[in-house]
């Protein structure tokens, strides 16, 4: 019994440790079970994921087969133009080294200009195109999104995209190269303009100090330059820059053709004084420059925009007006608007005519080059200073013979000189008649009168001047009057008749009026020379006379006495005409020697036959030298320079133009000034 208890509870002790060992095993296997599940954990959910995807990809599978059968043609429809978009948007990738390489323009321009053509086309194909390939492919992602073909995830990502293509400009594709393009290529136009715009260095006249400009070519920029300068613009202007390169090309040109002017030395167009004579020579000066400019500087400059600008007529009319305005044209016609503007007398008249017959010479090349509507200003000025000129210059010529008559009222001069207006008026009236002006004034009054609804010609020039000149002469007999002394009367009217026959004869206005009107002057003075003669110094000889003077021993003391009483009356009537004749002037030297001559005659010789005679009964006196005051030879030297001119500044008789005010402006101050202003 106690051996059936032990072994029985040995076999329970055994059962006991193998259930303990099976649940220590059990235990064991489940922890390394749920090790192993942890470890495993993040590959089921990568798994869950892959079936996700595989799910989506499998699911057109699942879709109706017509569905998928026309999925394809309408995914390759819109991959096309995409695919196309694609490669042209490369190459302008592609482009971008050789545009942006800093010398390319400059080396290889023709290159340049086909790159920047071919980007320009790349660029419109693009705009033309990348909408569309959006657009395609857009209606795609909506096809496969409306039939499930796709995960819709990812459809709604490309939606996305594509709806931020259609967002992007057109002009952005490039991100920015075509301006930078465009930017090199106005610095090459630049660059070549400065290269080629060097100022013009003019030639002088060594005689005249003048421009030669005949023999002047003007700096012309070379073909090839203008050819680079073409297609350049034609690029830039394509691309809405055509403004730049006008402006770009006024400053250069403009500044060229102003500083080959302004090295002339043009500060007298600025001058804006309100004396004509002060005016004179720059008006001559100003002729020659004007037609410079406009003939060759301007000229020049018109070819070369119409070269420039060949297929843009207006820009290149814009440009050239541009260009002739920074050429100081205006600065031009304001200055003959000071000429018009001056004091009214008749040099003004001289300089009025200089200044059309400049402005009538340049009528057909001013017509040509500043003809269009970019020269309106131009045309403006020009035209109001023609009429200014023309009617100024008018005016003056109509009231010079009303001028001349009313110097009669002025008193002469009272040296018995020429009068200044005697002087000046003969050789103004052959300067309108001459060569220079007579044409231009024919022209001037013909146009005048064309706005009078009036006829004019030339012979009508020619009486107006022919009667100036005679209302000049009839000045004449009104100023001898006006002296007191009848002899400086007579030596007045001889000097001017002598002056004015010397002055008119072989000229043109003496042709007008004829030989014989010439000879009655000369007579005139012939016949006032004799009278001068006989009323003043032919008077002294007479006092000398020997009546009474019979020398013997008787009658010695009488004759003394007579002798110094003759000689007593001699030298006071001497004296005093003298005196009084030293102050009177006789301007011709021929006829001052002459008259002299003739003065010397009549006294000289009675003088040293009487002296020779009774002189000794004088001279033996202790008061001798109260009555021989002069020797012969001392007479002679003392007459023969009597009438000379003096050296001083004189202001007679000159002619004044009353003005619109009332007011009285100086035309002719005197001889010297009339002298120096007539050519």
């Amino acid at each position: 019994m106690g051996m059936d208890q032990g072994a029985e509870e040995a076999r329970r002790m055994a059962s006991l440790q193998a259930a303990r060992s099976a649940l220590r095993a059990g235990v064991e296997r489940s922890r390394a079970l749920s090790h192993a599940l942890a470890r495993s954990g993040a590959r089921v959910g990568e798994i869950q994921a892959r079936l996700a995807a595989t799910e989506a990809g499998v699911r057109p599978i699942r879709a109706p087969r017509d569905a998928l059968e026309g999925a394809g043609p309408n995914i390759d429809r819109a991959v096309g133009p995409a695919a196309a978009v694609l490669k042209v948007f490369d190459a302008v990738h592609g482009l971008e080294p050789p545009l942006l390489a800093g010398a390319a323009a400059r080396e290889d321009l023709p290159g340049y200009l086909a790159l920047v053509a071919r980007l320009e086309e790349a660029l419109r194909f693009l705009a033309d195109n990348c909408g569309l390939a959006v657009d395609w492919l857009s209606d795609i992602v909506d096809y496969l999104g409306k039939r499930s073909l796709a995960d819709p995830r990812f459809v709604a990502d490309l939606a996305g995209a594509l709806s931020k293509l259609k967002g992007v400009p057109a002009a952005g594709l490039d991100a920015g190269l075509l301006t930078a393009a465009l930017d090199v290529l106005e610095a090459e136009f630049c660059r070549l303009l400065a290269e080629h715009s060097a100022p013009l260095a003019m030639q002088e006249d060594h005689d005249k100090a003048k421009p030669a400009a005949a023999s002047i070519t003007p700096p012309r920029i070379p073909a090839a330059a203008v050819q680079k300068l073409g297609l350049t613009l034609d690029r830039l202007a394509a691309n809405g820059r055509l403004s730049y390169c006008v402006a770009a090309y006024a400053d250069a040109r403009g500044d060229t053709v102003s500083a080959s002017l302004h090295a002339l030395g043009l500060d007298y167009l600025q001058d804006q004084t309100q004396d004509a004579q002060a005016l004179s020579p720059s008006v001559e000066l100003w002729g020659r420059h004007l037609e410079f400019a406009v003939r060759h500087l301007l000229e020049a400059e018109r070819k070369l925009c119409v070269a420039v600008f060949e297929r843009r007529p207006e820009a290149a009319a814009a440009c050239f007006a541009d260009i002739a305005a920074r050429a100081g044209i205006l600065d031009f016609l304001k200055f003959g608007r000071a000429v018009a503007d001056a004091k009214k007398d008749p040099i003004k008249l001289l300089r009025l005519l200089d200044v059309f017959d400049s402005l009538s010479k340049l009528r057909l090349d001013f017509n040509r080059l500043f003809g269009g509507k970019a020269c309106l200003e131009i045309q403006s000025r020009t035209r109001e200073l023609v009429k200014r000129v023309v009617d100024g210059s008018v005016e003056i010529f109509e009231e010079l013979l009303v001028q001349v008559e009313l110097q009669r009222k002025m008193p002469p001069p009272a040296d018995g000189g020429v009068p200044g207006l005697v002087t000046f008026v003969p050789k103004y009236c052959n300067q309108l008649l001459g060569e220079q002006y007579r044409s231009v004034l024919t022209q001037v009054l013909t146009i005048h009168r064309s706005w009078r609804k009036e006829a004019f010609n030339d012979k009508m020039l020619v009486d107006a001047v022919h009667n100036i000149v005679k209302a000049l002469e009839a000045n004449f007999d009104t100023w001898a009057k006006a002296y007191e002394d009848k002899t400086l009367s007579s030596l007045f009217m001889m000097n001017t008749h002598s002056h004015f026959f010397k002055h008119l004869k072989s000229t043109k206005m003496g042709e007008i009026l004829g030989d014989e009107w010439l000879r009655e002057h000369e007579q005139y003075k012939d016949y006032y020379s004799a009278l001068f003669l006989r009323e003043s110094w032919g008077t002294l000889a007479p006092l000398l006379s020997r009546e009474g003077l019979i020398l013997f021993s008787k009658g010695q003391a009488t004759a003394r006495d007579l002798v110094k009483q003759r000689l007593k009356s001699f030298n006071a009537s001497f004296d005093e005409m003298y005196q009084k004749q030293s102050a009177w002037i006789i301007p011709d030297k021929d006829l001052q020697q002459r008259v002299c001559h003739l003065v010397v005659q009549a006294i000289v010789p009675v003088y040293r036959s009487f002296m020779q005679n009774y002189g000794p009964l004088v001279e033996q006196d202790i008061s001798a030298s109260k009555y021989v005051k002069y020797s012969a030879e001392g007479l002679d030297k003392m007459l023969s320079t009597l009438f000379m001119p003096k050296l001083r500044t004189r202001r007679t008789a000159s002619m004044q133009i009353r003005n619109s005010n009332g007011k009285i402006a100086s035309a002719v101050t005197g001889l010297q000034r009339s002298a120096s202003t007539l050519q």
